[in-house]
């Protein structure tokens, strides 16, 4: 099982690794695109700051269990956040993503839940596009200000944060930051591969630099603003969140990984204190009829 998860954590990071070029150099293009019209009346949702009443929270959790504490690490951090904008008096509405997170929200229906959501085992394009349309809906019909994204982000293949990023409105440098306005630096990445080292497991890392060349092209527009706008946005959106799925992705499986590798040195160390325990009793067991033996041959 940890071989097997092991490998699984393999392609989730490829995969991550490989989409972030296209996801940053998409957010500069957007932004340099947006800087190019803000003197054009053009009308720009995704940039739109308005007074916060009330915020989508999308949680990403997974479909499975015997991962760790995973799930419940994403679960808290969102029951944290829902209360923390009750106490500043903000609406709230969530966006679950995952059987996991799905199955915890219906059983406690004090959560307001707008919409209950899946993906399935590989984060595709087509399922991430399906979200986007749902939070992109929420967003620019003003039933929600801002829209926070709340997954777990990949660190190591021992370590994952559950993280809340502000997805919309989109910053003014094009970024993708957190609540508090810290920006994300996801170009440097480390890949771990397990292997084995005189006959038992061995990590071995690989640091990988993402090269994202700063965009300083000149813009001209051969179509209307507003329609380049429309075809980015989206594509923007679809980005950001297939990246948010696939670092979740890597995360569990790096989770379940650690939780199978526990689980079998768990079970050798019992195999290791039931056979002590057997040999002792066997042992005295022979000691006894031993002596009992010998205590005849001397009568």
């Amino acid at each position: 099982m940890k071989l097997v998860a092991a490998a699984k954590v393999r392609r989730a990071q490829e995969a991550v690794v490989n989409g972030r070029p296209f996801s940053e150099n998409l957010v500069k293009v957007l932004y340099n695109v947006n800087e190019q019209l803000q003197n054009e009346d053009v009308d720009i949702p995704l940039t739109e700051v308005r007074p916060v009443k009330k915020v989508a929270i999308v949680v990403n959790t997974g479909d499975r269990g015997l991962c760790g504490g995973f799930n419940n690490y994403v679960l808290k951090k969102a029951e944290a956040r829902v209360a923390e904008l009750q106490k500043l008096g903000v609406a709230y509405t969530i966006v679950s993503i995952g059987k996991k997170g799905n199955a915890f929200f219906k059983r406690r229906p004090q959560y307001a839940v707008d919409r209950y959501l899946e993906v399935g085992a590989a984060p595709t394009t087509k399922e991430a596009q399906a979200i986007a349309d749902e939070i992109f809906s929420l967003f620019v019909s003003e039933e929600v200000d801002k829209v926070e994204l709340i997954y777990t982000k990949f660190v190591s293949l021992i370590k994952s944060d559950p993280v809340i990023h502000t997805l919309l409105p989109l910053s003014p440098a094009g970024e993708v930051c957190d609540i508090n306005g810290t920006c994300v630096d996801a170009a440097e990445d480390e890949l771990f591969r397990l292997t084995t080292k005189e006959g038992k497991f061995a990590v071995e890392r690989e640091t990988i630099r993402t090269e994202t060349p700063e965009f300083t092209g000149v813009l001209g527009f051969e179509q209307e603003p507003v329609q380049i706008l429309d075809a980015l946005l989206p594509l923007y959106l679809n980005s950001q969140i297939l990246r948010a799925l696939q670092e979740s992705l890597a995360s569990e499986l790096a989770a379940r990984m650690n939780a199978m590798g526990n689980a079998s040195d768990n079970a050798k160390e019992l195999n290791r204190s039931l056979n002590l325990t057997y040999n002792r009793r066997r042992q005295a067991k022979i000691t006894g009829e031993l002596i009992e033996i010998i205590s005849g041959a001397s009568v």
